[in-house]
């Protein structure tokens, strides 16, 4: 009798296992309709700008020890540990069996040659507080800090630097610069296919991926900067997913059968004033700066762009961060806007210059240029591409007044190191009384007194307007009826879930 049944329980079990494998391999196409045109730069993790933009590339191409995954803003991923020795002056990780999309494994040495190649938006940070990179073992890694480092994991690990993102060490010598910026290879989720700048970037589901593999087996990222585009792409089912819908484009989708949006809160849009650090310039006046700020109805702008899934607040730093000081945004009180000009020395106003807002976001960048003039800060709106805006802004070279927006994860102290200090990547100038809260928090290993350095480093911003913080961005996504849930708040901070945890509905 058992010898009977050998073979139809075989025969059953290869099919279960052949059904369950076919059920497995990555079927289909999804297509996202992106709001900025992609550069070169942002496929390669030495070139990382510290914001939320190149991730939503990097994210599918390459893999870091430690990147914020679903339900935490920072957890292991090449990394199948690590720890901080208890002096603060090191960090040690330990890599998981994985490979790279060229089949070679991920090493230590990969990690090192990967840190040290490093330069984007946390370069200086980073390079300044490392003072070593130890591979004691194929699969070890040790930093070595300077000096005790509490936030190592909150630079290292999140969308702050790329600097832990892995690239393959004998590949890019083998191809050079030019020819890894022409085919990168990593060890994410998906692998290279092609790239057409400013137009598309298509990759392919990689087999071999440590975490999972894949459902979907090709996604292309499309560059459709104009909105109603977009969203015309996305009802004609031309594209699966329609990345930032504002306003009467986000409510025509919301109404459309078949279609949906979905909302994660990402970046804290601000008005920034480079030239308040030149004497000579009205922005260096406190006053002119908070009749700019009380001159913002932050709700309404709300209701108009965003549906009302924006939060307005009075901080650059998201209030769920650590040792985030919660503060309320100034109100919108345009008399008083009026008032604080005049006691200024500006009661007929002044010339405020050219108002840039971060690309894609002109229509926000009208409406405040119109509230501005309304309290007699006349600007003109200056457009530019993403990329041309990330390069100008790094090189300090934009003016008058600039509406800029930050996904720079972490706590307090990553989200300010850019923006505030002086050494910042994007800081046009900084408060000695900053530097200094900002010098001595970095170092204190008590955390109740690095609550209280950091609430008041926070507080002097505030009180002084060094920025004009907007509100908590609610990005509208539009989704396609071929899209199961894409999970819009599982990865804080990041437009959605895992790619490969992406399904195509069948």
């Amino acid at each position: 009798m058992t010898r009977r049944l050998v073979l139809p329980i075989l025969c059953v079990a290869f099919w279960l296992s052949a059904a369950s494998g076919a059920a497995a391999a990555p079927e289909g196409t999804l297509t996202i309709a992106m709001h900025f045109s992609p550069v070169t730069r942002w496929l390669d993790p030495a070139e990382g700008e510290s914001t939320i933009t190149p991730y939503l590339l990097l994210y599918a191409l390459h893999d870091g020890l430690l990147k914020p995954m679903p339900g935490v803003g920072s957890g292991p991923s090449l990394a199948q540990s690590w720890a901080m020795s208890k002096d603060m002056l090191s960090a040690e990780f330990t890599l998981r069996p994985a490979k790279f999309h060229n089949g070679e494994p991920v090493t230590a040495e990969d990690v090192k040659f990967s840190f040290e190649r490093y330069r984007g938006g946390a370069a200086k940070v980073l390079k300044d507080a490392v003072k070593e990179v130890q591979t004691p073992a194929a699969n070890r890694v040790r930093f070595v800090f300077r000096e005790p480092w509490p936030d190592f994991g909150a630079f290292f690990g999140t969308f702050v630097a790329s600097a832990g993102w892995v690239v393959p060490k004998k590949y890019f010598e083998r191809v050079g610069e030019e020819g890894f910026r022409k085919a990168p290879v990593g060890a994410g989720p998906y692998k290279f296919v092609s790239f057409n700048p400013g137009v598309e970037l298509v990759v392919e589901a990689f087999d071999g991926y440590w975490r999972k593999q894949p459902s979907i087996k090709r996604i292309v990222f499309r560059s459709l900067p104009d909105e109603t585009t977009r969203a015309a792409a996305l009802k004609s089912g031309e594209v699966d997913l329609a990345m930032l819908l504002s306003g009467p484009t986000a409510q025509e989708i919301k109404r459309t059968p078949g279609m949906r949006l979905a909302a994660p809160l990402l970046g804290i849009f601000w008005l920034d004033f480079p030239e308040q650090w030149d004497p000579k310039s009205p922005w260096a006046d406190k006053r002119v700066r908070m009749a700019a700020s009380l001159a913002l109805d932050r709700q309404a702008l709300n209701e108009a762009e965003t549906l009302g899934l924006s939060r307005p607040t009075g901080s650059i730093v998201p209030r769920d961060f650590e040792f985030a000081l919660p503060l309320d945004p100034h109100p919108y009180n345009p008399a008083r806007a009026r008032q604080l000009m005049a006691e200024a020395g500006y009661p007929n106003g002044f010339d405020g210059g050219e108002l840039t807002p971060f690309p894609p976001y002109n229509s926000m960048g009208e409406t405040i240029q119109g509230w501005l003039q309304a309290v007699g800060i006349r600007t003109r709106v200056r457009t530019m591409e993403r990329g041309a805006f990330m390069t100008s802004w790094r090189e300090k070279k934009l003016r008058g007044v600039v509406l800029t927006i930050s996904g720079v994860s972490g706590n307090a102290a990553t989200r300010l190191e850019s923006f505030v200090t002086k050494t910042g990547a994007f800081s046009f100038g900084s408060l000695p009384e900053v530097d200094d809260l900002f010098r001595r928090q970095a170092t204190e290993l008590d955390r109740k007194k690095r609550d209280v350095l950091l609430h008041q480093l926070q507080r002097v911003l505030y009180e002084q307007v060094t920025q004009a913080p907007v509100y908590h961005l609610g990005f509208p996504i539009g989704v396609g009826p071929r899209v199961d849930d894409i999970m819009a708040t599982a990865i804080p901070g990041f437009y959605m879930s895992p790619y490969e945890d992406l399904k195509l509905r069948r």
